[in-house]
């Protein structure tokens, strides 16, 4: 590939543009070093199924200075990520991990109370080793000059280096966290689409300091705009007539979501009579904008909530499902075998806090992947794949072993059998709120033999993830008729 001399503005065009057959660009820029002038390398390139990223690499033949650093150049995810990773003491595999850290992530190791900032390693792709043994290597290079001006601070810092250093052989235990509120961070799971015991992954909406430090929240609203904003948003929501607005209303805020297939599968059942309005806040740039909201009863199943909120300053669009009601007091698991096309197209309301298992392809999803969806059998198979390919596709490069890249390309593979029904196959929904669903095949939800159900006490454990251990539920429990039940250890 030969490189061509361009200017700035060539390099933002190429990040722009939608041509993943890029050339290399070469750029004259100022080392920091030495003060002369060095040559700066972009390469714009895509990791498959993961993101489009820009290569830099600078090189001053003054003075010899040399760095590179990985940037991305798609867009911001709708919600930040945040991964953590247990690293026991003595796993040398665990350490040989790969790492996609993103120039606005944060790495925290808890044990040392030691934190990594954004601008002190911008982006990069290596190992929880090779990111450890740099963050050593930085602070050590300056300690001849601190133990002149402040010895005890530079005796201070050799003795955290050297619980860094036993962290990154693999000496001591200590957990790893990989926190990027624009979530195009990323820590790699061997066992996938498998659970990893070791790995917890969580997505969480932005707040407005996030937003603001990304570069994505123009200005701060003054007190006064606040306040006539507020003033003139709740004479709006007075003067509106939600009554009147009814189904039409309810049919144009889901279609102004991000899923076509909740106005779909929810309509199927009862149309709202009541869509209210309430001012929100965008997930994606923190300005202000209307949540539309209502109230739906599905049959066999229980009262849920919708609710959808379009942003008119960025774009962003949003659709949610809740549950309605108390919180039923024991979990329930749904088993449905998919034998024919009709299995395919049942409906399914998957809650936040459902698991989903497939035993046989061995894949098991954990509670919030996928977070809330509102869809079919089929389109959650679709949604399993885009997402398997979107967080571990990158691991089919180069530097993947062939025994690795078969693995996941046979899983894929079976993957997309499962739409084909060339074998029957379950699908098994675990939900400790039993706030997932699964339509009957008949009206009789009792002649369904295919689909089963089956509710059981949570474990101590599961309140205790759920929160509900330190909740007081005896309003709860007066409805039920049972106010003596408390949780137990025992479940």
């Amino acid at each position: 590939m030969e490189p061509q001399i361009v200017d700035v503005r060539s390099v933002v065009e190429a990040v722009s543009a939608e041509d993943s057959d890029a050339p290399l660009y070469e750029v004259e820029s100022l080392c920091m070093r030495c003060g002369e002038n060095g040559i700066t390398r972009f390469l714009l390139t895509l990791i498959p199924h993961f993101r489009k990223i820009l290569l830099s690499a600078f090189e001053c033949p003054h003075c010899g200075e040399r760095n590179n650093e990985v940037q991305f150049a798609g867009e911001i995810q709708p919600r930040g990520c945040r991964y953590r990773l247990q690293i026991p003491a003595g796993d040398q595999k665990v350490l040989n991990r790969q790492v996609v850290k993103s120039e606005t992530s944060t790495i925290k190791i808890p044990e040392l109370d030691f934190e990594i900032p954004p601008e002190a390693q911008r982006g990069s792709l290596s190992t929880v080793e090779g990111i450890l043994v740099r963050a050593a290597d930085e602070l050590e290079a300056l300690q001849e000059e601190r133990k002149k001006v402040d010895p005890q601070t530079a005796e201070a810092i050799d003795q955290f280096l050297v619980k860094l250093r036993s962290c990154a052989t693999g000496d001591s235990s200590f957990a790893f966290i990989l926190d990027d509120p624009v979530g195009n961070s990323f820590i790699e799971n061997p066992l996938a689409p498998s659970l990893d015991p070791l790995l917890t992954i969580q997505a969480y909406e932005r707040t407005r300091e996030q937003v603001a430090s990304l570069g994505y929240l123009v200005g701060e609203p003054s007190a006064e705009t606040s306040e006539e904003e507020t003033n003139n948003l709740s004479d709006q929501m007075q003067r509106e007539p939600h009554g009147s607005v009814g189904a039409r209303a309810g049919r144009q805020s889901i279609a102004q979501g991000n899923s076509a297939e909740i106005a779909e599968a929810l309509f199927r059942y009862t149309a709202p009579e009541e869509v209210m309005t309430f001012p929100s806040t965008c997930g994606a740039c923190a300005t202000n904008c209307d949540c539309r909201m209502f109230v739906t009863n599905i049959p066999y199943f229980q009262e849920v909530i919708v609710m959808a909120s379009a942003c008119d300053a960025c774009g962003y669009r949003n659709s949610e499902v809740k549950p309605g009601g108390c919180i039923p007091l024991k979990g329930k698991k749904i088993k449905v075998h998919v034998k024919n096309t009709y299995d395919l197209n049942r409906d399914v309301i998957k809650s936040d806090t459902a698991s989903v298992k497939i035993p046989e392809i061995d894949l098991e999803l954990a509670s919030g992947t996928l977070g809330g969806q509102v869809t079919t059998v089929e389109g959650l198979i679709s949604k399993i794949s885009e997402s398997l390919e979107r967080v571990h596709g990158f691991t089919f490069g180069d530097s993947l072993d062939d025994s690795r890249k078969n693995k996941w390309k046979e899983f894929r593979v079976r993957l997309d059998k499962l739409k084909s029904l060339e074998e029957p196959w379950t699908l098994i929904i675990d939900d400790a709120l039993a706030n997932s669903f699964i339509s009957p095949a008949t009206d009789d939800i009792k002649d369904d033999n295919q689909l089963t159900s089956e509710e059981y006490e949570r474990s101590w454990e599961q309140n205790e993830e759920m929160g509900l251990n330190d909740m007081d539920t005896s309003s709860a429990d007066a409805a039920y008729g049972s106010a003596d039940v408390e949780p137990t250890k025992d479940g």
